[in-house]
């Protein structure tokens, strides 16, 4: 074991292949099924969203997919990224743990959100699409594509949530300054977007509102754009697993191996990209590290969700997963965490939750601020409100091992930095913020409007 605090690869030792988590899955995913069919969708369906490459991507049983070259030349602005030994917070908690993180905020766009939208631009690029649509809710995923989008000059047309956009105008003023038009969602421009408005006018949105709204704009273009979604989807997941390839590696370098890996978890690509390669030694090399994911107690989509066929947006464009859902029509409250604010989760990470391959937990909002101010004392980092949840998490698995006296490692995505979140820990220190639980009658309502699939 090292006594060092920084552990770095080589630029050469940026993974050369993706992991596909579907090649080990002791039971296959559910299939996507088609919203007005119910029956299972294939390629042609899926074509006006999203590239051929991406799509067989989805339902590829390949456990290794090549990183395109160019892809990989532009991961050099940023990877490999850094694996950190907190030993300040270590002290500061008391704890006989060892506690690891891997650091995603040190890419350009500030999160682990680039390692996906580089290469969805990329496969884009290569079918000649002209420019792509999203949804953003903290800004996270729609800084990360409006750069991505600029490596290969490509339009980009953002739908950010509206209580995002008002509550991060640095977020937005950065997506412009890539050329990327931003627009608060719900809006006038979507006929999804005025449908929700005549409904509520003040409604301060969501992912699932973003989504429809963003989907309807690609799938109208006459092919002009596609679609791209920064997380839930199995390629987005499988994109990330440069994180855990990365981490293993480094882990290796420290002289230790985790006991416990933890992640926020909104949609799951970042819980994902550092969790999956070490399920990987989980299903296939005899380990039996704990993989816990942490989400807002706001939207416990996980914890307190139903495993159904949902729709991935709110008015019911997008094809049927089947995920722990709170229900499409969740619209959550204004917390701060927004890139959480989602009202289902990947099926990768539901149906590894169904067969009880990881652990999940929900964290009140208040408990997560105060774990991100003492790991910034600690360690330095202001981390973004999603990425709190992460430390969080981090944190009571150091109060356990404190309790019951082991030295259990722990490794934790710090998936981005809050530079730009500031006004959330302004509102924090002030004591304006409170802890919500999202009430267990309206999970029952919305479960009402899921559809009938046989």
């Amino acid at each position: 074991m090292s006594d060092d605090i920084r552990f770095d690869l080589p630029q050469g030792a940026i993974p050369r292949q993706w992991y596909n988590v579907q090649a080990d899955l002791p039971r296959p995913l559910p299939p996507v099924l088609h919203p007005g069919t119910h029956q299972p969708v294939g390629p042609d369906d899926l074509a006006p969203l999203f590239p051929m490459q991406l799509i067989m991507q989805e339902v590829s049983q390949d456990r290794w997919i090549d990183i395109p070259d160019e892809v990989r030349e532009i991961y050099k602005l940023w990877r490999p990224t850094p694996l950190l030994r907190a030993r300040r917070l270590e002290k500061t908690l008391d704890t006989p743990a060892h506690i690891y993180y891997k650091y995603e905020g040190v890419s350009p766009s500030g999160s682990h959100k680039l390692n996906t939208a580089t290469a969805q631009a990329w496969y884009n690029k290569q079918e000649g699409i002209n420019g792509l649509t999203t949804e953003t809710g903290a800004g996270q995923w729609g800084t990360a594509l409006a750069q991505a989008c600029n490596f290969f000059d490509m339009e980009c047309v953002v739908y950010m949530v509206r209580i995002s956009y008002e509550q991060k105008p640095y977020r937005r003023a950065i997506m412009q300054s890539f050329g990327a038009g931003v627009t608060p969602s719900p809006s006038d421009s979507t006929n999804a977007g005025r449908t929700i408005l005549e409904a509520d006018p003040e409604s301060t949105g969501s992912l699932g509102i973003a989504i429809s709204e963003a989907v309807e704009v690609a799938a109208t273009s006459g092919g002009k754009h596609k679609y791209s979604l920064g997380s839930v989807l199995n390629h987005v997941l499988t994109h990330q697993t440069v994180i855990g390839q990365e981490a293993l590696g480094q882990m290796e370098i420290a002289g230790e191996y985790p006991d416990v890996i933890v992640g926020p978890t909104g949609g799951g690509s970042n819980f994902a990209g550092i969790a999956l390669p070490f399920l990987h030694q989980n299903l296939t090399a005899g380990r039996d590290t704990k993989l816990l994911g942490v989400e807002p107690a706001a939207c416990p989509s996980l914890t307190r969700g139903v495993y159904a066929y949902d729709f991935g947006d709110t008015v019911g464009m997008t094809p049927l997963l089947k995920m722990y859902t709170l229900g499409h029509g969740f619209v959550p409250p204004p917390l701060h965490a927004g890139g959480l604010r989602y009202h289902g989760m990947a099926s990768i990470i539901c149906e590894l939750w169904d067969q009880k391959l990881l652990d999940m937990v929900a964290i009140p909002q208040l408990e997560t601020f105060a774990a991100a101010i003492t790991f910034a004392k600690a360690e330095g980092i202001i981390a973004a409100p999603e990425a709190a949840h992460g430390i969080a998490g981090a944190i009571r698995e150091a109060q356990a091992a404190r309790e019951a006296g082991d030295e259990r490692v722990i490794l934790f995505n710090l998936c981005g930095h809050g530079h730009f979140d500031m006004s959330a820990y302004d509102a924090y220190l002030g004591g304006e913020l409170s802890n919500y639980e999202y009430p267990q009658a309206e999970i029952e309502r919305a479960m009402e409007a899921l559809p009938q699939v046989g």
